[in-house]
């Protein structure tokens, strides 16, 4: 396939997305460091539309004091290779400078009571940098369906809302969670495991399969199922274990509902998540 063309201002972006005939445009950003799930978003995305645009932008707004932002791995030369092999068309790779002019923007978007709950309890201001960048892409690039990965469950529910609840003509779509063949989520942050690091952090996905196989006995065996999974092993650091209606809000009886867990391996933090039928 041919390479991506490559974007680094506003206006280059502008011009190449007018500039390529196109009846509808699909999003999938990205902060780089880009793997195997990033390539299935992509993958799926390409059959959503007929331009795909990839941002990859490390956004500082989302991160907090003390959090990865100077050490978040950055390989641009290998997302553009990946971007090529599965189809993208142009790469929007701006500077800080291009997307916040002046600094901090004045006016940002605010992510309601879902955002102050589980991530957002845990990383103060996260979904605002969050929802402010994304808000930004959507303005700039102007797509009609943007595809985000379940991992992020939380994140996709409320982008979704952002773009229900302030009419942005974008379908926000997402992508079932990639995993390695032991169980891992796929994510930029395996990379900072050390290999001990690493088998403790499976503790999470089995967590998670475990609160699913308890399914049928009810939403209190489902936690506790999961919980004992994770007490077993001293190598992870529990923040969170909820189980949550699909719109995080208090899980249901019975039905359609999602269980999310979030915990440090060493000074690595990792999420994941699972869809749980319950009843």
């Amino acid at each position: 396939m041919p390479a991506p063309a490559i974007a680094r201002t506003r206006a280059e972006l502008a011009d190449l997305v007018a500039s390529r005939g196109h009846s509808s445009v699909v999003l999938v950003p990205t902060m780089g460091a880009l793997h195997r799930g990033h390539a299935a978003l992509l993958d799926g995305a390409r059959q959503r539309g007929d331009l795909l645009v990839t941002s990859v932008f490390v956004n500082p707004l989302q991160f907090g004091p003390g959090e990865d932002l100077d050490r978040y791995p950055r390989t641009f030369d290998e997302d553009v290779a990946l971007c090529g092999e599965h189809g993208v068309d142009v790469v929007f790779a701006p500077s800080v400078d291009e997307v916040y002019p002046g600094g901090e923007p004045q006016v940002s978007v605010e992510h309601g009571p879902l955002g102050t709950v589980f991530e957002g309890a845990s990383r103060p201001g996260h979904f605002r940098g969050v929802l402010t960048v994304v808000a930004k892409l959507f303005g700039l690039v102007g797509p009609d369906v943007a595809v985000f990965g379940e991992k992020d469950y939380q994140q996709l529910v409320l982008i979704g809302r952002m773009a229900a609840d302030l009419c942005m003509p974008v379908e926000v779509v997402g992508a079932e969670t990639v995993r390695e063949d032991d169980g891992l989520a796929l994510s930029s942050r395996n990379r900072y495991l050390d290999p001990s690091e690493r088998a403790s952090a499976l503790a999470l996905s089995r967590a998670l399969r475990v609160g699913q196989a308890a399914r049928g006995q009810g939403p209190d065996d489902v936690l506790e199922a999961a919980r004992a999974e994770l007490a077993s092993e001293p190598g992870v650091d529990l923040d969170y274990l909820v189980l949550t209606d699909l719109e995080l809000i208090p899980a249901p009886t019975s039905g359609d509902a999602r269980l999310l867990v979030a915990a440090k391996v060493g000074t690595t933090r990792l999420i994941d998540n699972v869809a749980v039928s319950l009843g």
